[in-house]
């Protein structure tokens, strides 16, 4: 993507949100589970999407309020190993740990995350790309709604392609922000790479 069309891309993706959409009433488990309790099939559906949820209160970490703890973000090119970012300590150091990506490769993102207390419905990952302070890409993911589980859960995105040529290569600053349909930031962090020739 060259640099004009990713500025263009932004404009397109900032006129996407739908300003009237509401996001449904947030309801507690208990309140899902007794909702349509005579309807055998659908029980069985939230019995199955609720896993042990249904039965327990699932919390990962008594210490952490949290619904949603943000735990990793992997950078994922086939062949190699993942470069990752670890969110669960210090994030004002991860914008120093610069990644190097070889220009035009194709790469998704993996986040890996723990939903605990409650469902959270609608997650979002928003993903802003800026070079000498100019924003140059923006990428809105839906992620989707989450049960309580005691395991890790991740959401991959489809591949995104590299920019390439001398032009694009260089260093580019990333906010990116785990949210929901409720605007709740469930982590906001920010983060570099530098495009070269190669990976070296």
């Amino acid at each position: 993507m060259s640099e004009k069309q990713a500025v263009d891309h932004v404009e397109v993706e900032g006129e996407e949100h739908d300003a009237n959409y509401q996001p449904p009433p947030q309801k507690t488990i208990e309140e899902i589970m007794a909702a349509d309790a005579e309807d055998e099939s659908l029980r069985k559906y939230k019995e199955a999407l609720l896993g042990e949820a249904q039965s327990e209160k699932i919390i990962f970490d008594d210490s952490d309020p949290r619904k949603v703890i943000v735990k990793k973000l992997a950078l994922l090119v086939a062949g190699r190993d993942p470069m990752e970012l670890d969110l669960s300590g210090d994030i004002s150091k991860l914008k120093k740990n610069v990644f190097v990506i070889k220009e035009g490769i194709q790469y998704k993102i993996r986040i890996d995350f723990i939903v605990q207390r409650e469902i959270v419905h609608g997650l979002k990952y928003v993903q802003k790309t800026y070079r000498m302070g100019v924003p140059v890409d923006k990428m809105t993911q839906m992620v989707g709604s989450y049960p309580p589980k005691k395991e890790i859960q991740s959401y991959t995105t489809p591949f995104e392609e590299a920019p390439s040529g001398m032009m694009a290569r260089g260093t580019y600053s990333v906010t990116s922000l785990f949210t929901d349909d409720d605007k709740n930031e469930h982590l906001k962090w920010e983060w570099s790479f530098e495009i070269k020739k190669d990976w070296q």
